[in-house]
């Protein structure tokens, strides 16, 4: 099975094959349009959802023959802003009780018409009101068929048999499951952070900001008045740190993590408002190429007065030991990727 994300600036793809213990990595690959960079309106997907199906196609082309991958089968994410979520208040009932209830409420809340998205729902956790009374609180998940429709056009053009599609924050979820710690993951990509509330390994809520990576990219060009892509070069290099040279980096950066941060705080408080049984996070957990950035867990750390980790799902996988030397930098980046390939198990 190959996993592909789709971001909006790269596409990341990872081939699985069945392992003595585990699922193993065959292969993978990371291809990214740096024309963003240059162009700051450029991007192969955007919150409005507009998707540049032709540049897609030819990135997925060039990344699958690349990577001289064994198989045409594939499953995609989603990216969350190609979805809309929110969280409803059932009294106890069936489950069929509560697919019937759902649609009638989705009227409500859905912005298109139901014949245009698919739905889906999740159960995020009971509780009792003050007269004793059951409550089911379920998370109410839509996605335009025309997006669906998109994908299944892209693949298909790529050459590649598409199972099925999920969404990103279901990927991330999993690769917590069993883990009794309440989590909030923030995967910070190029245009776009995720941010997903889990207690026992469940996706409970989600939001998504257009703060992210290349919101630091742009502000370091700007004020050093330098070519973005020496903008992302020095991002990557010295990060955060704050020291030094490395000072004004920081002070130029640091406004936009702290916009990352406040997202993150108005996505908490929404979740908390919406599901009054909701447990406080206990950890974040760091995903996306942005978890790279020097100095960002302990800058994160004393802002969230939390413990702070990136991702590490290469632990649940096996592979060869020529990729051992790059896992640091590919746990948080190919997040998502194994996370869905951990999917395909169940799924494929």
């Amino acid at each position: 099975m190959l996993a592909v994300d789709i971001g909006t600036t790269s596409i990341k793809a990872i081939e699985f094959a069945p392992g003595k213990q585990a699922l193993r990595i065959m292969n993978y690959g990371i291809l990214e349009s740096s024309g963003y960079l240059a162009r700051a309106n450029q991007a192969l997907q955007t919150s409005s959802l507009k998707i540049f199906e032709a540049d897609i196609v030819e990135l997925l082309k060039t990344l699958v023959r690349q990577m001289g991958a064994g198989t045409k089968s594939a499953r995609a994410s989603l990216a969350p802003f190609s979805v809309f979520t929110t969280v409803l208040d059932f009294p106890q009932m069936s489950q069929k009780e509560i697919q019937q209830a759902i649609v009638y409420q989705a009227k409500q809340y859905v912005p298109l018409p139901l014949n245009e998205v698919w739905l889906d729902w999740r159960d995020v956790g009971g509780y009792q009101d003050e007269k004793g009374f059951t409550h089911r609180k379920i998370m109410l998940i839509s996605v335009p068929q025309e997006q669906i429709q998109k994908y299944q056009r892209i693949f298909r053009a790529a050459g590649l048999a598409l199972k099925s599609m999920e969404l990103e924050s279901l990927s991330l979820a999993r690769l917590f499951a069993g883990d009794p710690t309440p989590s909030v993951v923030i995967d910070i990509g190029s245009r776009s952070t995720n941010i997903v509330f889990m207690e026992n390994g469940q996706i409970t809520f989600s939001g998504q900001s257009d703060f992210a990576g290349s919101s630091l990219t742009q502000a370091l060009a700007t004020s050093l008045g330098v070519n973005p892509l020496r903008a992302e070069e020095l991002k990557k290099e010295r990060g955060i740190i704050g020291t030094g040279p490395n000072y004004e980096l920081s002070t130029i950066m640091l406004p936009f993590l702290d916009a990352i941060i406040n997202e993150v705080k108005k996505v908490d408080f929404t979740y908390h408002e919406q599901v009054s049984i909701a447990r406080k996070a206990e950890r974040v957990i760091l995903a996306g190429g942005g978890a790279n950035l020097l100095g960002i867990e302990k800058y994160f750390e004393r802002e969230f007065g939390m413990p702070v980790a990136k991702a590490a799902p290469f632990l649940k996988f096996e592979y060869a030991p020529d990729i051992q030397p790059f896992v640091s930098e590919l746990n948080p980046l190919m997040s998502v990727a194994l996370g869905l390939g951990l999917g395909s198990k169940t799924n494929s």
